[in-house]
């Protein structure tokens, strides 16, 4: 479905939930029915017309926008078979990475070492695999969630965590704009669950960041990885000691 299909059943949606039929919007807007049906049906709005009904609904174009985009049902993970495929090519799965932080295929093909027909095969791929929606002029739409991850145990998963992970956490950690806080100590499981809570609400507070940021430019945005992690766990080392 193009942006504008969307839009234009997001204002019928609209008209429904505030009871406002064909014929009050006609009167509103003095036309006559039959032509607010054929701007309906048709799609032929001029954005002086979609501004007149926006008034109607009492909403701007932005507030539409938004309510489309909400509305819209995003995928939160991708399939267990689509990981597996991603993850056997490298520059497939760069490609989906840098897509899903808000990277515009030219910004990718800049600074990666990706061909523009590569990267055009890849855009398709990962539209079949309604990852993005590819429009035309090579403009790519996301179609994943703000709050998308990576399968818990999945292929990518695996993938980071055997590739990734030693290079992650082999960094000193002492610069300003890097923080590793370990904490060790004994708590209820009341306590444990309370934590869980607070930690989930900062990987929340990240994913909003970083949509809030998607429009910045690459180059004014750093990958950043923030690892969330608690669980039960005594030293092995100690537990030998046991009697």
């Amino acid at each position: 479905m193009t942006t504008s299909s969307r839009i234009i059943d997001t204002l019928k949606r609209q008209l429904k939930v505030r009871g406002i039929t064909y014929s009050g919007l006609a009167e509103r807007l003095d036309l006559s029915e039959s032509a607010v049906k054929h701007m309906f049906s048709t799609g032929n709005f001029s954005l002086r017309r979609l501004d007149d009904v926006c008034a109607v609904l009492e909403l701007d174009i932005g507030d539409l926008v938004n309510i489309s985009e909400s509305q819209e049902q995003k995928i939160e993970q991708l399939s267990t078979e689509n990981e597996k495929e991603i993850v056997t090519d490298l520059r497939l799965l760069l490609m989906t990475y840098c897509l899903v932080n808000y990277w515009t295929f030219d910004e990718i093909i800049e600074r990666y070492d990706i061909t523009p027909e590569a990267g055009l095969k890849y855009l398709r791929h990962l539209d079949r695999m309604k990852v993005i929606e590819l429009q035309p002029g090579d403009r790519v739409r996301l179609l994943v969630a703000n709050n998308f991850s990576w399968r818990k145990n999945g292929a990518i998963e695996k993938f980071f965590r055997s590739r990734v992970q030693t290079e992650f956490f082999s960094h000193h950690f002492q610069d300003d704009e890097s923080i590793r806080i370990v904490k060790n100590g004994m708590l209820s499981r009341t306590s444990q669950l309370q934590v869980i809570e607070k930690l989930k609400a900062m990987g929340d507070l990240f994913d909003d960041t970083t949509w809030d940021e998607r429009k910045l430019s690459a180059s004014e945005r750093h990958g950043t990885t923030m690892v969330l992690a608690i669980r039960h766990w005594f030293f092995e080392g100690f537990r030998n000691l046991e009697r």
